[in-house]
């Protein structure tokens, strides 16, 4: 009890001491708070209901503009889900008979949404694709962002 007594602080350094628990006390909050969105975020999948798989005809390119993606059905049966963001500056892409241009900068891509010509450096990002009971749906919560295409990233009909 003695040693207590013995330690006295300044005015500067009870501020000092004060204003670090302030902050400490803060970046908890602001740690914990990110962490619960983060939790939120995966637990609430975004799913989209694009329509039934039976209405996509392979070899075409449907554009969802309200939910900002094109749904692709390769001639093989693949299902690709598109986003319309160019990877460049976010223009909107559209689609043309040989893939997608950015009607901005005049990037292009291929119909698997890799980079044919530049500003743009990466591939269009994708939205994982499900198919539930025929009907085809779209994880618009977690676009995937990748370097170009590869056979993997195609959803097939189980």
């Amino acid at each position: 009890m003695e040693d207590l007594k013995k330690i006295k602080l300044t005015r500067r350094q009870w501020l000092k001491a004060l204003i670090i628990s302030i902050l400490s006390i803060e970046l908890m909050y602001v740690f914990t708070s990110l962490s619960k969105n983060n939790l939120r975020r995966k637990q609430n999948k975004s799913m989209y209901n694009a329509g039934k798989l039976s209405s996509f005809q392979p070899g075409q390119v449907y554009p969802f503009g309200t939910q900002k993606l094109y749904l692709s059905r390769f001639e093989d049966g693949g299902l690709l889900a598109i986003s319309t963001r160019c990877t460049h500056l976010g223009c909107m892409v559209q689609a043309n008979d040989n893939g997608f241009v950015c009607p901005c900068h005049a990037s292009s891509f291929n119909q698997y949404g890799e980079v044919l010509s530049s500003p743009a450096i990466r591939a269009l990002d994708i939205f994982p694709v499900e198919v539930e009971k025929g009907m085809v749906m779209v994880d618009l919560s977690s676009p995937i962002k990748r370097k170009g295409f590869d056979k993997s990233q195609l959803h097939y009909e189980s």
